[in-house]
């Protein structure tokens, strides 16, 4: 399984990172970042495989915050081949993932239902509008997610409700919490670096 990617291959031995964008963006939107976050690291950045009005996704929805659920249950399936697939070509020591916005869906959904594919995962803005079946596989994962107060996409109880959730499957987690909107700022950036420098 495969997807439009960008890739960096990092030295051997070294951590696996995938990026995943938000609605409109593409491979390049955190490919760069990840970079800089994690020298040396392999990072892999896939373009989602949908459009909605032109602009790339990586699964479908029927409106503003309601999912398609039969394509996110496609798009986990092929994510999860695609992630699997570059670790055996590689054997990392650990995989990250991080997403934004419809990409953290994507990479959250795909760790609902395999969660042995990613050691640690940030989740940027993320909006999961059901309740995830219990998820065992997820004890001892560390997790970052950052969000907005004032979010009108994603509504800060939706995101409570997710780290709560999180933390009930006996994941680490971290809930960052910036007074704005939508946008990624600074200062949860530098929150991000911090997860991955510990």
């Amino acid at each position: 399984m495969t997807y439009l990617n960008a890739i960096t291959e990092g030295g051997p031995d070294t951590p696996l990172f995938f990026t995943f964008h938000g609605t409109g963006g593409d491979e390049h939107q955190f490919h760069s970042f990840a970079r800089d976050l994690m020298p040396g690291a392999t990072v892999i950045s896939p373009r989602g495989d949908v459009q909605e009005n032109a602009a790339n996704r990586y699964f479908r929805r029927t409106g503003e915050g309601v999912f398609d659920m039969e394509d996110l249950a496609r798009a986990v399936a092929r994510m999860a081949g695609f992630v699997a697939d570059a670790q055996a070509s590689r054997r990392p020591g650990r995989t990250i993932g991080l997403g934004y916005s419809n990409g953290a869906n994507i990479l959250a959904a795909t760790a609902f239902a395999h969660p042995h594919l990613f050691d640690a995962m940030i989740l940027m803005h993320p909006l999961v509008p059901f309740t995830p079946a219990p998820q065992p596989g997820l004890a001892g994962k560390r997790i970052l997610i950052t969000a907005g107060r004032q979010d009108p996409i994603c509504p800060a109880p939706r995101t409570q409700a997710l780290a709560d959730w999180f933390t009930a499957q006996g994941a680490t987690v971290d809930l960052f919490w910036h007074q704005g909107g939508h946008e990624i700022r600074q200062e949860e950036v530098a929150r991000i670096g911090a997860l991955l420098v510990a």
